[in-house]
């Protein structure tokens, strides 16, 4: 598996895989302003994108992660920790944040392994499923094992 700044070449499949995740391509232009801004990684095995990663800055100046997306086939296999390691390793800002609902029991878990640690919640957004933020420091993840360190 490789992780890699997304292209403009990539748009199509990662729209593919957002697709086939939300059932439409709402998101194509949002997706095709972060891979323009050099905001979205890809993780892939060969030729193939397997998941994708889109982040910004501006949530309060920190880095936060507003999507990680898995092909249904290449799930569970350890891809979003993957990317969740990378972005951990180049995020512009010393803390990094992110989100998931309540309800996602999988991704919650993957927050948790990646040393991530529960920040908040924000209600209403989805009704009766709120949203858990997650954080994580730079310089934790470096102690929690989070970034590869070079040898």
């Amino acid at each position: 598996m490789e992780i890699l700044q997304a292209n403009e070449h990539d748009l199509n499949e990662i729209v593919d895989i957002d697709q086939k995740m939300i059932g439409s391509d709402r998101r194509k232009e949002e997706i095709d302003q972060a891979i323009k801004e050099e905001r979205c990684l890809i993780i892939s095995s060969g030729n193939e994108i397997c998941g994708f990663l889109i982040y910004h800055l501006q949530f309060f100046e920190c880095c936060f992660i507003s999507l990680i997306m898995i092909d249904p086939a290449h799930q569970r296999k350890g891809l979003a920790s993957s990317l969740l390691s990378r972005m951990t390793q180049i995020s512009p800002t010393e803390k990094l944040f992110s989100s998931t609902n309540e309800s996602n029991e999988s991704m919650k878990r993957v927050f948790t392994k990646s040393g991530f640690s529960k920040s908040g919640k924000v209600d209403n957004l989805d009704e009766g499923d709120p949203e858990i933020i997650y954080f994580i420091n730079r310089k934790g993840a470096e102690q929690h094992g989070s970034i590869e360190r070079n040898r």
